[in-house]
């Protein structure tokens, strides 16, 4: 297969949410109480949600600049390539770089909206959890039918209330859920606690894959304060390895039938990671008395998890021990570890040993099959759909590194030095310049 004739989809991308977000989703009584944006005195924007700022609206949204600024947060829009906040921008960035289709996460409000669950009002919380949810769906997948496959966020620490919003969004097209892939860590009932079969039974009955982004439960640890941050990146993806061997052993997953993708979490350690997990049944499960619905643990995660890469050579040249029905791409725009918009290049060379059939499966058949999304039909035939076709619409799209001056030293007068956990942690507020200890994000 030429790299012109691929046909790319992505599950793992991202929103900078834009100002109007709530603008058309509230009703007039609800409008004064919307979360809002603002601009501080240093000219940065920032989201008040409930009273309270919001952090950054960056969020590493650093697609587009030249990499020696990689280490400067954005401040404001106008610091970031428009794609990241505008679905008219983010459809032309999408066409230079392949992509057909993609899920696209939040932002501003947590991977899995847990933003939502802090308001002192819970009535509150999931009331503009539904108008996220609703700006999402209508306005931001609605703009372009088939490019952005709807993805729900659902208030899963109130799993009543989860499962009417799972039902609701459904009939809306949602097609997954983005869900902390820990809930203990918000100090919530585990996955296996029966509290959550309200929402396992709604996921089942509308067919919706479940979504377990990486750091929104189960994050990477740092080391310590003086770690250099290179150590924390390599390690962020195959964090959620813990969580996957959580959900591979939740009960739900078999008796409901349930769907559940791996997201940002990479395929290098899959292989291990299914081995392990057979090994560990046949000589354990006789005192563990675990129980994988008749099958090997590696049997039940090929029909019912889907895992994902941005750039894994390795994963793919042992694709058979990881399963071809079970990998998909992500792009992970607009992040630091996107390739856009050279992304079609990076993956034609790691992909162009597989068979045709391999590599159809792999850039977008299983994402459009797992998530029951047919964005092939939307787009009205394979021939639209195609690397060298959305290119074509694109020939216009400027992709020129853009320069916003760079990172400022990381102690004025200090010379260029290794970056560290703590500098970054100090960036967001997490870390005590008193006694340099990590504090949870």
């Amino acid at each position: 297969m030429k790299l012109e004739n691929m046909v790319m989809v992505s599950v793992d991308d991202h929103i900078v949410e834009p100002p109007d977000m709530f603008k058309n989703h509230l009703p007039t009584e609800w409008q004064d109480r919307a979360p809002r944006m603002s601009k501080d005195e240093n000219g940065a924007d920032y989201w008040i949600f409930d009273g309270k700022r919001a952090g950054a609206i960056g969020l590493n949204a650093v697609v587009g600049r030249s990499k020696e600024e990689y280490g400067c947060e954005p401040a404001s829009f106008d610091q970031m390539r428009p794609g990241a906040f505008n679905i008219d921008k983010r459809i032309e960035d999408m066409d230079v770089n392949g992509i057909l289709a993609s899920v696209n996460f939040p932002s501003v409000v947590g991977f899995d909206g847990s933003r939502f669950m802090h308001f002192a009002d819970p009535k509150e919380g999931l009331r503009m959890l539904q108008a996220y949810n609703d700006w999402h769906i209508d306005e931001w997948c609605g703009a372009y039918p088939g490019r952005n496959i709807p993805c729900a966020i659902v208030p899963y620490w109130n799993p009543e209330e989860a499962a009417k919003e799972i039902e609701r969004t459904a009939k809306k097209g949602a097609r997954t859920i983005t869900m902390c892939d820990n809930p203990a860590f918000h100090n919530l009932p585990s996955i296996h606690n029966d509290v959550y079969k309200p929402m396992w039974k709604a996921l089942a009955d509308n067919n919706v894959v479940i979504s377990n982004h990486i750091g929104s439960g189960s994050p990477a640890p740092h080391a310590s304060t003086e770690s250099p941050i290179d150590a924390w990146i390599v390690t962020m993806p195959i964090a959620i390895a813990n969580s996957a061997a959580d959900w591979l052993n939740l009960r739900a997953i078999h008796e409901y039938n349930l769907k559940v993708c791996l997201s940002e979490g990479g395929i290098g350690w899959i292989p291990y990671f299914l081995e392990r997990a057979d090994f560990t049944f046949q000589q354990h499960g006789a005192w563990t008395h675990s129980s994988y619905g008749g099958m090997k643990p590696s049997e039940l995660f090929r029909k019912h998890f889907m895992t994902c890469f941005i750039d894994d050579e390795f994963g793919l040249h042992n694709v058979k021990w990881i399963g071809e029905d079970n990998i998909s791409y992500e792009c992970d725009y607009p992040h630091s570890d996107c390739l856009w918009p050279e992304a079609p290049e990076r993956l034609y060379e790691t992909i162009k040993h597989l068979s045709d059939a391999q590599i159809d499966k792999i850039t977008h058949a299983n994402a459009l099959s797992f998530f029951g999304y047919d964005a092939i039909g939307k787009a009205g035939g394979r021939a639209n759909c195609t690397v060298g076709a959305l290119r074509e619409r694109a020939k216009n799209v400027d992709t020129t590194p853009q320069s916003f001056g760079g990172p400022a030293p990381l102690v004025a007068g200090e010379e260029p030095r290794p970056v560290t956990s703590g500098d970054i942690m100090r960036m967001f507020g997490q870390v005590s310049e008193a006694d340099g200890e990590l504090e949870k994000a």
